[in-house]
């Protein structure tokens, strides 16, 4: 493949032409397998290339921890040789996990039955507004306490990193009753018809109700947000 602009040919099909400094995909897929990953690659609605990484999980398990973070730099790396503005993942947890590690990027969750279609179908879709702001300056109100201590903060400062929230405003803590589940849940619920959300953190028996204001313009492209945030918080270990 060569370079869209220069027709300098490029190593691998998609990369970033380092010549006349052009970005020659726009997007990255990636479909993960705990041993093996596909990466497709998009400009605009064309697919461009694919490239196929795998490896061998090992019974050890420091073995396997080594080997996991190997995986997800190699896919890592591809993406970074892209240069993308979007990042879409699907598949296994630990992979995703893993990778989101490696990239400064924002990576969005997208179905694995047909990671790429699902991709293509949200360009059909009018795109959000991205808000660029560091996750602290989104939260904010008039209460300042925060429910679940570190767990409870991380998962606030999850939900307001992702480029559609605007603003993430704490509520008060209210105690439940006895019985309830131990241990710090945080679930983002179905969105008002504005698009915004709540994302509820659940300590014990305590709950506190945070009032997420995001970029969506509607329930339907809400419900978009929330998917996304709520796999933010799976894949940090935080949902329950």
């Amino acid at each position: 493949m060569e370079c869209s602009r220069c027709g300098t040919p490029l190593e691998k099909p998609g990369d970033y032409c380092l010549v006349c400094e052009t970005r020659n995909a726009d997007t990255v897929v990636v479909h993960a397998d705990p041993d093996h990953a596909t990466l497709t690659f998009l400009d605009e609605d064309d697919v461009v290339g694919r490239t196929d990484i795998a490896t061998t999980p090992e019974e050890d398990t420091d073995l396997e921890g080594r080997r996991l973070r190997n995986f997800a730099g190699r896919i890592a790396d591809e993406v970074r040789r892209k240069r993308p503005e979007e990042v879409y993942v699907a598949g296994d947890r630990s992979v995703v996990q893993a990778v989101r590690a490696d990239l400064h990027y924002t990576v969005y969750r997208v179905p694995e039955d047909d990671p790429v279609a699902a991709v293509l179908e949200r360009r059909g879709e009018r795109e959000l507004d991205v808000v660029e702001k560091a996750p602290a300056e989104k939260i904010g109100g008039t209460h300042s306490t925060l429910i679940g201590g570190r767990v409870g903060q991380r998962a606030i400062r999850e939900v307001a990193a992702h480029p559609h929230v605007k603003k993430v405003i704490p509520g008060p803590i209210e105690a439940g009753g006895s019985g309830a589940r131990g241990g710090v849940r945080a679930k983002v619920t179905r969105a008002d018809a504005n698009g915004n959300v709540r994302l509820l953190i659940r300590d014990g028996s305590s709950v506190q109700e945070n009032r997420v204001v995001t970029t969506a313009m509607d329930r339907e492209t809400g419900e978009r947000v929330r998917d996304d945030l709520n796999e933010a918080l799976a894949d940090a270990d935080l949902d329950g």
